[in-house]
């Protein structure tokens, strides 16, 4: 079969469609492979922190307990009760301490009444060595009778010191007597409120290893204090006087603000992890906070209001050989290292823009960081100037593009994500 001229001509051009076709499906195919993720730089406040958590605890807590053993009778405080100093709250038995003190004053009246006794003897021992001393010097008695006497006299003398002390001994039974009798009486050693209760009446409390706590008292709960664990990584960039902001569980939509005050130096050793303790003061006048609330902490190391500022991911982005090439760019085309203004010591980044002549990279100044975004210093780039984060590959848009992320074909020119309309930046 033959074909004509004008079919031969109709079957060239069938063909060479279809290889454009295939061509451009190819192309399209390539396209899609490659999308660059950009942000905006934008301004807003940059906060440097050291984060911890600690417990809330009043400045000043007193434990009120009992030098004397016995039954608790009366209790006249109760949690979260307000006391004064020198306020009744608890009393013991009483009846075992007022018989100790019945005894002791009998015993010591007894010991009065010997070394009375004692000091009649001595008198009359002094006066018989007197009148012995008399007859002797007229020759009536012998020298024998005299030393006699003498020998009597400070026997009596001596009976007299010990009666005397054994009354100062009578006497100060007494008084640890009146004194234990006293201890039954449990008053408030400062002015504050009652936050822990140990016993009940009928409770019987021992007091003889050491002294059993029944009850604690905070002295001022406006002012609160944060016992925070800070990491040893951590404790170099930490010192007095920074501010410290704090969250608890109770609530969380308020932020507490303190101001840390000491650093104990004595480090705390759990599980192979070594922190140091930190003291925070805290103001709170509403008494929303109570001891033991769970505090989790931010303490400022740098803040920095209102500048601009610059996604930490837009610094790490390093294009490849091929990005490179693709968007007409180069190794050798690169920024210097260090910019042109940058004092000694000041640390710089890299970020990447892309222009419509390519990519380009600009090295910026940078200040504060805070883990997600940097302070900028430099002034070559300004608010809303996009940097670019990252790729995202295929035609799927990947959710990091989302928001006001754009994506770009390095063939295609910039992409928005589906749904977007243009006239945005």
């Amino acid at each position: 079969m033959r074909f004509g001229t004008r079919g031969v001509r109709r079957a060239t051009l069938v063909a060479a469609l279809v290889v454009l076709g295939l061509g451009g499906f190819y192309l399209s195919r390539g396209r899609d492979t490659l999308q660059l993720v950009s942000q905006p730089i934008t301004r807003g406040d940059v906060i440097d922190a050291v984060g911890a958590t600690g417990t809330l605890e009043a400045v000043t807590t007193v434990q009120v307990g009992t030098q004397v053993s016995g039954t608790v009778q009366h209790l006249y405080a109760d949690y979260n009760a307000p006391v004064t100093r020198g306020q009744v709250i608890a009393r013991l038995d009483p009846e075992l301490f007022r018989t100790q003190v019945e005894q002791a004053r009998a015993n010591l009246m007894r010991a009065e009444a010997d070394l009375a006794r004692s000091r009649l003897v001595e008198t009359e021992a002094r006066r018989k060595r007197d009148q012995t001393a008399r007859l002797i010097g007229a020759g009536i008695v012998a020298q024998s009778d005299l030393d006699t006497a003498e020998t009597t006299l400070q026997t009596a003398i001596t009976q007299v010191q010990s009666a005397d002390a054994q009354v100062r001994q009578a006497r100060a039974s007494l008084n640890q007597s009146e004194v234990s009798l006293a201890k039954t009486v449990i008053t408030a050693p400062i002015d504050g409120t009652v936050i822990a209760r140990n016993v009940d009446v009928g409770q019987t409390v021992a007091a003889s290893l050491q002294a059993p706590t029944l009850f604690v008292i905070a002295a001022d709960l406006t002012k609160m204090r944060v016992n925070a664990s800070i990491n040893e990584a951590d404790i170099g960039r930490v010192l007095p006087g920074q501010t410290v902001r704090f969250h608890v569980d109770a609530f969380p939509a308020d932020e507490f603000v303190g101001t840390l005050s000491l650093v104990r130096l004595s480090p705390i050793t759990q599980q192979n992890v070594v922190t140091y303790a930190a003291v925070i003061d805290v103001a709170n006048p509403r008494l929303k906070l109570k001891p033991g609330m769970t505090a989790t902490v931010s303490v400022e190391i740098a803040a920095r209001r209102r500048v601009l500022r610059i996604p930490n991911a837009a610094l790490r982005f390093r294009p490849t050989d091929e990005m490179l090439a693709a968007f007409g760019a180069s190794l050798s085309a690169r920024a210097p290292l260090q910019a042109d203004d940058a004092d000694e010591g000041q640390s710089t980044g890299r970020v990447w823009l892309q222009s419509e002549t390519g990519l380009r990279e600009v090295v910026v100044l940078l200040g504060v960081s805070d883990g997600t975004s940097t302070e900028v210093l430099s002034r070559d780039l300004v608010e809303g100037t996009r940097v670019i984060t990252g790729t995202a590959a295929g035609t799927s848009r990947s959710s990091g593009a989302a928001g006001s992320s754009t994506m770009t074909n390095p063939l295609m020119g910039p992409q928005r994500p589906p749904g977007q309309r243009g006239g945005g930046r």
